[in-house]
């Protein structure tokens, strides 16, 4: 693996550990076995380097929930499938855990990365619920949008609420949930 590389991907990790605030260009010179002149050579600095590497975490989760959201035969199916992604809940985000971090926040750069992913999930599974309700799978009063951001937010919602009670039952209880609220979308009965 090129020296680059191994610096975003060094970086993705020690990001989803331990923040961007807990993160020190030493930690990521430790973890890559680059020296600082290998780090400065392919970016001018910490955020630099963090952005390429929340770039790289967004294009992995992305490619995972496209995958997962191409699944099944029904847009409930797919939802679902997307619902029962395997994950951490007590690793938390590789995305949604940095937009906890004040530093990223507040500074448009290192926010656009997560900003484009959760925007580009919400779209994609709006897209889904919106096939759904043009095939007459779903009702036809349901709001697309709205159903994605309700999905977004439970997935995102579960990993705090699981690493704040250090519950990963909790995850898979809010996980049941949201597919019962996505089951109920359906011209069927709630099952």
């Amino acid at each position: 693996m090129a020296t680059r590389d191994t610096l975003i991907e060094a970086t993705s990790e020690l990001l989803w550990e331990r923040g961007y605030s807990g993160t020190s260009p030493a930690m990521i010179q430790k973890r890559a076995h680059a020296g600082q002149g290998s780090m400065y050579h392919h970016f001018s600095g910490k955020a630099d380097l963090a952005t390429a590497a929340m770039t790289h975490s967004a294009d992995l989760l992305r490619q995972t929930a496209e995958a997962t959201l191409g699944t099944g035969e029904t847009a409930i199916e797919r939802v679902t499938a997307y619902l029962d992604m395997e994950r951490d809940p007590l690793a938390g985000c590789r995305i949604g855990r940095l937009v906890q971090d004040a530093d990223i926040v507040d500074d448009q750069t290192l926010r656009l990365p997560a900003a484009e992913f959760f925007a580009w999930l919400v779209e994609r599974i709006t897209q889904v619920f919106t096939e759904g309700v043009e095939r007459g799978e779903l009702r036809p009063d349901v709001d697309a949008r709205a159903a994605a951001s309700l999905v977004v937010a439970s997935v995102q919602g579960a990993y705090v609420l699981a690493r704040a009670l250090e519950d990963p039952a909790s995850f898979a209880r809010a996980m049941d949930a949201a597919k019962q609220a996505v089951r109920a979308l359906s011209h069927g009965t709630v099952a």
